[in-house]
C-alpha cells in the first residue's frame, strides 16, 4: 500500500494503473476509521483492480468551528486498517494541497440540500460537493463507494455526478452497525461512557418503529419516535423526518411513496448523530 499526500504523487501513480487498463474504486473519508469504513474499502477491494481511499478533514463542510478542531484525527491508525482490508493507495493532503486558493463555487441541489441536514447546517452541502468534486477530478475513479447512514450526503452525490456529467458509478453501502445497534461513526469516540449508553435508543427507536409503523399512520410513527427521544435524557431531537428516499422530501402518508425512509439528528450531549432507516423500497 502507498501513501501520498499531492495530487500530483496521486495521479502519476493512476495514470501508471490505468494504462494496465486497472478499474480504479474510490472511498473518500475523513479519517478516524473504522469497521463501517473498512466495508466501503472492502467491497471495492472486491469490485476493483485499485482501491483509492482518501482521508482527509475537510474544512469547508463544517460549520461549526469547535467540531472541526475535535473531530478525530488517527492518520496512523486509519493506514493499519487500510492496509490490512486490502486498500492500494492512501491519499492523505493538506488542507493548502486541496484548497491552494479559495473554493468559491456554489453548488445548488434544491430541493435536495433545502431540507435536513441542509437547513440545519447551512453551507454544509456546498462543503461536501466542493471536496468530493475535487478528488474525483484528482482520482478519476470508475467506481466511488458511500454509506447510506449519510443518507442525504449520497442523494447528493449522485445530483452532482448528474450535474457535473462524472463518468462514476455511485455505490452506496449499507449501514454497518455495532453489535448492540448503534449506526457505527467515527464521531462515536468522542461520547462518554454515559453518552454511548444513551445513544443506544436513537436505534432501537428506529427499529422499534419500524414494527410500529406496520399498523400506525405515518403521523403516529413520526410522533412515536420523537416521542421516544425527547423522553430520554440527554438527547437532543435536532429533526425527526420521514421522507420519499428519492426526492428527500417529506410526505404525510404511507402510501405517498414506494421508498420511504426515516432520517434522524439529534445531540447526545455536546455530539451530533445521525441515524435512518428505511420503512419501505422497492425490491
Amino acid at each position: 500500500m502507498e501513501v501520498v499526500s499531492t495530487i500530483e504523487e496521486l495521479k502519476g501513480l493512476l495514470d501508471d494503473y490505468r494504462a494496465k487498463g486497472k478499474k480504479i474504486g474510490f472511498v473518500p473519508t475523513m479519517g478516524a476509521l473504522h469497521d463501517g469504513h473498512a466495508s466501503l474499502v472492502e467491497r471495492s477491494v472486491k469490485e476493483n483492480d485499485v482501491t483509492v481511499v482518501s482521508v482527509f478533514v475537510n474544512p469547508t463542510q463544517f460549520n461549526d468551528k469547535n467540531d472541526l478542531k475535535n473531530y478525530p484525527r488517527t492518520l496512523e491508525a486509519d493506514c493499519a486498517l487500510l492496509e490490512r482490508v486490502g486498500a492500494t493507495v492512501v491519499f492523505a493532503p493538506t488542507v493548502e494541497e486541496m484548497y491552494p486558493a479559495e473554493d468559491t463555487r456554489r453548488f445548488s441541489f434544491a430541493p435536495l440540500d433545502t431540507v435536513m441536514e441542509g437547513a440545519c447546517r447551512p453551507g454544509h452541502f456546498n462543503g461536501v460537493a466542493q471536496i468530493v468534486s475535487k478528488l474525483f477530478y484528482a482520482v478519476e475513479p470508475h467506481k466511488a463507494y458511500f454509506g447510506e447512514k449519510d443518507f442525504q450526503q449520497l442523494a447528493i452525490i449522485r445530483e452532482m455526478v448528474r450535474q457535473l456529467a462524472f463518468d462514476i458509478e455511485i455505490v452506496g453501502c449499507p449501514i454497518v452497525r455495532e453489535e448492540d445497534g448503534l449506526a457505527m461513526s467515527s464521531r462515536n469516540t468522542l461520547l462518554s461512557e454515559d453518552e454511548r449508553e444513551r445513544a443506544l435508543t436513537i436505534s432501537s427507536t428506529l427499529f422499534a418503529s419500524a414494527d410500529f409503523a406496520q399498523v400506525n399512520s405515518l403521523a403516529a410513527t413520526k410522533a412515536f419516535v420523537e416521542d421516544m427521544i425527547n423522553d430520554t435524557e440527554g438527547l437532543e431531537l435536532e429533526y425527526y423526518q420521514i421522507v420519499d428516499g428519492n426526492t428527500l422530501q417529506e410526505i404525510e402518508e404511507w402510501s405517498d411513496s414506494d421508498y420511504v425512509v426515516g432520517c434522524i439528528a439529534l445531540f447526545c450531549g455536546n455530539i451530533r448523530l445521525i441515524d435512518n432507516i428505511k420503512y419501505k423500497e422497492v425490491k
